[in-house]
């Protein structure tokens, strides 16, 4: 879709970016996008199988990402004093994603959502579901982890990556992307690099911005264990994860479907830190389900 779809939400100080799909009428789902990773990288096609399925599907960027508020003047943090418990350049917490998110809502006059997110956005729809319950029909943690450091850790060559100066140019930046796709990408389905040349292209004309990104991993980095909270989620629950995940290895998936009552799990052999399109069938299919079921 071209950016005349794209539409504006003021949530507090911040200003929202979204897409929608489907009817208005329709049960609403709400997509929520990971780490350095715009709202296009929930694919087109994947928002409307879902609207196709009788959804209004709503997909955003999340602050320092795409078209959305990038808070510049908190600067980029040190993310290695972070690692070191030094938390003085964290700019903000999760938990102001997840109130970016529920602001979302309020802005678009959804009451109760079925809510997805995927990796870091994984993180900030438990949030959600743990501090606005009410709002969340059902919820889908996708490539996720529960903050609890001994599970969902990155391999090396991942953690790598994450540490890497960032690319100083365009051509740079997309070859930055297909390179830690390579890595973290799904190894039992093809590697698609036209799609994702053109996604990493569009992202970085969109927006590029290193240091939001930065910021982001940061929020990651000083948020607490969840998983004794996770236990007191009503809503029905459905964690996705892939075998072969090399950024949150598949023990977060496993920890966090452990520390949510009647929560069902899905582990998907061969897939990775990504989305492969040969996946969409099962993961909507799944997906959908859960929402019938609560709806």
């Amino acid at each position: 879709m071209t950016s005349e779809a794209i539409q504006r939400a003021q949530v507090g100080d911040i200003q929202i970016a979204y897409e929608t799909f489907g009817r208005r009428e329709d049960p609403p789902v709400l997509l929520v996008m990971g780490l350095a990773t715009q709202m296009i990288g929930w694919p087109d096609d994947f928002c409307r199988e879902l609207a196709d399925r009788g959804h209004f599907v709503v997909r955003f960027d999340n602050r320092d990402i795409g078209l959305s508020t990038h808070v510049h003047d908190a600067g980029a943090p040190d993310v290695l004093s972070i690692l070191g418990g030094d938390h003085s350049s964290v700019a903000y917490q999760l938990t102001d994603l997840a109130d970016d998110t529920v602001g979302l809502l309020d802005a678009l006059g959804l009451d109760r959502v079925h809510l997805v997110g995927a990796s870091m956005g994984g993180m900030i729809a438990q949030l959600v579901a743990l501090r606005a319950p009410e709002r969340v029909r059902t919820l889908t943690s996708i490539m996720s982890t529960t903050g609890d450091t001994s599970v969902g850790g990155p391999s090396d060559a991942a953690l790598g990556l994450l540490l890497t100066p960032p690319a100083g140019d365009r051509e740079g930046a997309v070859q930055r992307v297909v390179d830690t796709y390579r890595v973290i990408g799904s190894p039992g389905f093809e590697f698609d690099e036209a799609a994702l040349r053109a996604r990493a292209g569009l992202s970085f004309d969109r927006a590029y911005d290193p240091a939001g990104v930065a910021r982001q991993l940061a929020a990651i980095l000083t948020t607490p264990d969840r998983t004794r909270d996770l236990k007191s989620l009503p809503m029905p629950v459905l964690v996705i994860h892939g075998a072969e995940d090399q950024l949150v290895n598949v023990s977060g998936g496993h920890a966090t479907a452990a520390a949510i009552p009647d929560c069902e799990l899905l582990v998907v052999d061969g897939m990775g830190h990504d989305l492969p399109r040969a996946v969409w069938p099962q993961l909507v299919d799944r997906m959908t389900a859960l929402f019938a079921h609560a709806d």
